[in-house]
């Protein structure tokens, strides 16, 4: 009879698809995981994953683990709500989002307000969000693309102009903006598949019927705009990070295109029961003074 450590473990494998690296997680041996994932299958009268070359997620097992998710996500969170008011407490709050540069204003008032309060912060793609909250593995999401699915809720925090960022002694350094068409060809830093910034990439050259000339990938936007900065190619930059702690020595100039931009959203799912801790948290980030520069 399933379990919930048969539970965890599976939702584990299946959001890896990889019985080495879900062993390492888990700290389990190996061969014990794939013994409890062949007896789950047997139980349930159907396989989970396909074997063929990598494991992958089947159809089945993608049905099977949104119901696991959803069920532990509920066993969490009652717990949560029973340790929130045995102790009379506030509980804890889990936030995540694509990039925390833009967040470090309300997180530092935040915590500035509520000391004892504890903060869990969660890099997360946007892909994966959904997923996250209906599992009530996190509270809030901050997403810079839209999440268009059923069950959440959101308010729209500000929506901010995307620029492209060059060298100092870039060709195009002294513009006062500059068109897609005009920086087809230019060698561009930007983030990995799936990050908004690349989609919002990939989307504008696409509409012109162009590909961007990728000279690098990276995950971490100070990384980005340093390579930038020192010649090595252009990116992407949204108009926030000008006034953030993290301004580079590069040159932001506006793209001359009504869609690049992007929309910044909080989610929270609708049906879950958000601590007191996540409910201030939430307030914290939606009356935030988005306009003000950031310190």
């Amino acid at each position: 009879m399933m379990d919930l450590n048969t539970l965890r473990q599976f939702v584990v494998v299946a959001r890896l698809e990889h019985l080495s690296r879900a062993a390492d997680e888990l700290r389990v041996a190996q061969p014990s995981l794939s013994r409890t994932i062949s007896r789950l299958e047997s139980e349930l009268g159907a396989p989970l994953f396909e074997r063929a070359g990598r494991l992958r997620l089947n159809e089945t097992g993608r049905l099977f683990r949104d119901y696991v998710e959803r069920s532990l996500g509920e066993l969490d969170a009652g717990r949560r709500a029973v340790a929130e008011a045995v102790s009379e407490g506030v509980g804890g709050v889990r936030l995540a989002s694509e990039t925390f540069l833009t967040l470090t204003g309300p997180l530092a008032a935040f915590k500035r307000a509520h000391p004892s309060i504890e903060v869990g912060l969660h890099w997360t793609p946007a892909e994966d969000m959904a997923r996250r909250l209906r599992a009530q593995d996190v509270d809030l999401c901050v997403a810079s693309q839209p999440i268009p699915v059923e069950g959440l809720e959101s308010v729209r925090l500000f929506e901010d102009p995307v620029g492209v960022g060059t060298p100092r002694d870039h060709r195009l350094a002294g513009r006062a903006s500059v068109s897609v068409d005009e920086l087809a060809g230019e060698p561009f830093i930007t983030a990995r598949k799936g990050h908004w910034i690349r989609r919002l990439l990939d989307r504008l050259f696409a509409a012109r019927g162009l590909t961007p000339r990728i000279v690098c990938e990276s995950d971490e936007p100070s990384a980005i705009a340093q390579l930038i900065s020192a010649g090595l190619g252009v990116g992407l930059v949204p108009g926030f990070a000008r006034h953030s702690a993290a301004q580079t020595a590069g040159v932001w100039i506006p793209v001359d295109d009504p869609g690049c931009r992007r929309t910044v959203t909080l989610y929270w799912g609708a049906d879950s029961h958000l601590s007191t801790a996540a409910r201030l948290m939430r307030a914290t980030i939606t009356g935030w003074d988005w306009a003000a520069p950031a310190p």
